[in-house]
């Protein structure tokens, strides 16, 4: 059986030609164009994502002036509260500048009783029963001076009472609650505890 392709007729030897091209054809796209361009898309879209990491970070570092100047702004804030807020519960200079504040307005502080601290997130109350002799008109004036403190110092439950035996310079009994604010100092890490080297 002769099968020359020379002897076939044109239009079989046309077909075959064809149909070798097609096959050749297919071949290439799915054993190396599909895969190359799979590739590509892949290396396309990585590329992307990092053309947005880059703009990004451009954009962080146009603004990084901006966050150093708003840093120092909240720093100086911080550095104000300092004084309205103390880091310290220094509870002697409560107590101290509250009878200098009560000796100036006529009032005599009875007691003193430190109350149950509340912690919040950023502060701690420090509440105290704090009772006075006097007058309403030097209670009053003891409350204005207490108010044009620099530290916070908040006054509550304010509970007046006349007194039986009364005289010029104490006709009432006053009790409050006087509230101070300290700052909670941020919890530091433990240091790595390194292991003690085993003596031979």
């Amino acid at each position: 059986m002769n099968l020359s392709l020379s002897k076939q007729p044109w239009y079989v030897q046309l077909g075959l030609f064809c149909a070798l091209s097609l096959a050749g054809v297919a071949a290439f796209y799915f054993l190396y164009a599909s895969p190359a361009q799979a590739a590509a898309d892949a290396s396309l879209g990585k590329l992307q994502g990092l053309r947005l990491d880059i703009d990004r970070g451009h954009a962080t570092e146009r603004r990084l002036p901006q966050f150093a100047k708003d840093m120092k702004t909240l720093e100086l804030k911080l550095e104000g509260l300092k004084a309205v807020l103390p880091e310290e519960k220094d509870v002697g200079d409560l107590i101290a500048r509250m009878q200098s504040l009560a000796v100036q307005s006529n009032l005599r502080i009875r007691s003193f009783k430190p109350g149950t601290v509340n912690t919040r997130q950023m502060y701690s109350e420090l509440p105290h029963d704090v009772e006075f002799d006097g007058t309403y008109h030097n209670f009053g004036l003891f409350l204005d001076r207490l108010s044009k403190l620099s530290r916070i110092i908040n006054v509550s439950d304010i509970n007046l009472k006349p007194k039986e035996k009364q005289d010029a310079a104490s006709t009432i009994t006053a009790k409050c609650v006087a509230t101070t604010y300290v700052l909670v100092e941020p919890s530091k890490p433990a240091a790595p505890v390194t292991p003690a080297k085993a003596t031979r």
